[in-house]
């Protein structure tokens, strides 16, 4: 990783959005140098562990200790659905499994499940870390940042400002960890690289504040966005409003 762009981000990061914590990167390794996440006993959603990273603590995920199903799938280390998921994700089972609700009935689901994209993640691990911990040994490959109305009205506008059309940042129908990190994630491979808001997932947002959602692009894209913020609409008297707010606003 270019260290200067570490360094940008952050100086750029408290003169443009104070008071939003620093953004997450992670990044695929055979040979993570950091601590895995704890081996769970039981369900646990991997956006508890993902809590501990934006505090600073670097982790690294692999299929034994991610949570659940979902975290397990979306993160590359489970193919597939399973018989009951479409039902899960319903209406349920009556005596046997509780839905969730989220669609109004199995075929919903499994029309949605049909083609839907998964990454291989192999032996590899899931390295998460926030973003003054990044050194430049490390290849990030996607940015998370956890923000208020405020800071994702600025990202959305930065992500927008030096493309062509008005979709440049999308969201899309699915779980917290599939909208925060398996869609960034293939997005990479892509010319024309698009940014996703999310965390828009009831199962996945009692695990953050509730004034918060998330923005999620490639690595390579958001470096591109710190590169332009310093001549953008961040210069302007307009984000100097919005920007005196969020000094003042620390709640």
């Amino acid at each position: 990783m270019d260290i200067q762009i570490r360094d940008r981000l952050m100086e750029y990061w408290e003169k443009y959005f104070p008071n939003t914590e620093l953004p997450l990167a992670f990044f695929y390794s055979t040979t993570p140098e950091v601590p895995p996440a704890k081996t769970p006993s039981g369900h646990r959603c991997i956006f508890a562990d993902i809590n501990k990273v934006r505090k600073g603590e670097s982790l690294a995920f692999h299929k034994d200790n991610i949570g659940c199903w979902g975290g397990q799938k979306y993160a590359g280390y489970r193919s597939g659905i399973t018989s009951t998921f479409p039902y899960f994700l319903s209406c349920g089972i009556e005596g046997e499994l509780e839905g969730e609700r989220y669609k109004k009935d199995p075929e919903l689901v499994k029309e949605m499940m049909d083609g839907f994209p998964e990454v291989k993640a192999g032996d590899k691990s899931l390295v998460f870390k926030r973003w003054d911990k990044l050194t430049e040994n490390d290849r990030p490959e996607v940015v998370i940042c956890y923000a208020k109305p405020d800071a994702i009205s600025g990202l959305f506008m930065l992500a927008n400002y030096d493309r062509p059309g008005n979709n440049n940042v999308i969201s899309t129908m699915g779980s917290g960890c599939s909208q925060t990190i398996l869609y960034p994630y293939l997005e990479k491979e892509k010319e024309e690289q698009k940014a996703f808001l999310g965390m828009f997932d009831p199962s996945a947002r009692p695990f953050i504040q509730e004034n918060l959602l998330s923005f999620a692009t490639p690595y390579d894209r958001f470096v591109q966005m710190v590169k332009n913020m310093d001549e953008s609409f961040l210069i302007t008297k307009t984000w100097d409003t919005i920007s005196n707010r969020m000094k003042k606003n620390t709640t």
